[in-house]
């Protein structure tokens, strides 16, 4: 990897984390997993960064999360976060940053509409599919309680998918400008 990538793995990793700091939303149904912004720099992550970049950026997060730093939403962070309900989503930043990257690289037609369909399979699938068994486990509740629960999020995770979308495929094509050369 050269200096840019590092840097931008970096700053998306610190994009997450600044999310954090928007308040999250608890309902009572969802067994005591917030609603946070932290999942639209998960798909962030994927888009702008690709596969590899993008789960490299998502386990930097975990990573300095689970070392103390307080940067998920509500301020909370350390090893204990691995005991919430909340854990299986947490975990599935890095494979859903993956998956989103690996799609957003592989769709080529509608870039905006590619992009959409990338963080809607990744940043919400696959975090889905860490989350809900995380919080069946940890909650004690059956897998069907834990998706009826989570189904809570899908508006709003639909909603940060759009903008993950707009936005990505904007910075990308200002990456691409500023990257040319010029005459």
């Amino acid at each position: 990897m050269d200096t840019r990538t590092l840097v931008r793995i970096a700053l998306v990793a610190a994009l997450i984390g600044a999310l954090g700091f928007v308040p999250p939303l608890y309902m009572p149904m969802a067994a005591g997993v917030p609603i946070t912004a932290q999942s639209l720099g998960v798909m962030l992550a994927g888009l702008l960064l690709g596969a590899r970049g993008g789960a490299a950026a998502a386990a930097l997060f975990v990573f300095v999360v689970l070392l103390g730093a307080p940067l998920l939403s509500g301020g909370r962070g350390g090893i204990g976060i691995l005991a919430t309900p909340p854990a299986g989503f947490f975990l599935g930043f890095i494979p859903g940053a993956f998956v989103t990257g690996l799609l957003a690289e592989r769709l080529r037609f509608a870039p905006v509409l590619s992009a959409f369909l990338a963080a809607l399979a990744g940043g919400v699938g696959v975090v889905y599919l860490c989350g809900i068994p995380g919080v069946a486990l940890i909650a004690r509740v059956s897998l069907g309680v834990a998706a009826a629960g989570s189904a809570v999020f899908l508006p709003g995770d639909i909603l940060k998918a759009i903008g993950a979308a707009v936005l990505a495929t904007t910075v990308l094509r200002s990456w691409s400008i500023v990257a040319s050369p010029r005459p």
